[in-house]
């Protein structure tokens, strides 16, 4: 048995100070305390970047809650998403973000969404013609339209599926919420790294 497939143990964690309440994923268990020390504070990190977004260190009276949800946790592949929701006073509405992190475990390495794909490929076009075609479908309203996602645009990997997802008012209305938009990576297989994580979703195994 391959160990560096099997899922990796993650236990959760919570932060609480005055309105600020954050559950967020901590890794244990890796044979490399290096590699789990680095995926560690990159989550920390994340948890604490979202957290000056919210502006709660400016305003402390602002309420702030957080979560994590586990995407893929298989293969050697580890995708998660971290999230917050934010209350200022006297806000008309509090405010969310999402944001993910995909890593290959047996190196640590966090990986964006230009470099799940071959260099060169034009992985921006066939992506965002896919989300063109599900929000035609899908009648999602949109703001502005839709033109194309950026080359680091958000994402995560579940159910061997690319994930790409908008935050709030990025391209649609605060009430549609976060779109995503599944795409099957047999869809992408051209496109992919075979090494990287999409590539070792891409099996029927």
């Amino acid at each position: 048995m391959d160990v560096t497939k099997l899922p990796v143990q993650i236990v959760a964690r919570r932060m609480v100070r005055p309105n600020l309440d954050i559950y967020y994923p901590v890794i244990i268990g890796l044979g490399n305390m290096g590699i789990q020390q680095k995926m560690n504070n990159d989550i920390l990190k994340l948890v604490n970047q979202l957290i000056i977004t919210q502006g709660y260190y400016q305003n402390p009276q602002t309420q702030v809650t957080g979560w994590f949800e586990i995407k893929t946790n298989e293969r050697g592949i580890l995708s998660l998403s971290i999230g917050n929701y934010a209350y200022p006073p006297k806000a008309a509405h509090g405010m969310t973000y999402i944001k993910s992190l995909t890593y290959e475990v047996q190196s640590g390495r966090n990986y964006q969404l230009s470099e799940l794909f071959k260099p060169g490929s034009d992985y921006v076009k066939v992506i965002s013609d896919n989300i063109a075609v599900q929000i035609k479908e899908r009648d999602i309203p949109l703001l502005d339209g839709f033109k194309s996602i950026s080359p680091n645009q958000d994402y995560y990997i579940a159910d061997k599926a690319l994930i790409i997802f908008f935050q709030l008012y990025e391209i649609t209305p605060y009430y549609v919420g976060f779109p995503s938009f599944p795409i099957s990576v047999f869809e992408l297989q051209d496109l992919i790294k075979e090494n990287g994580p999409l590539g070792k979703m891409d099996t029927n195994d």
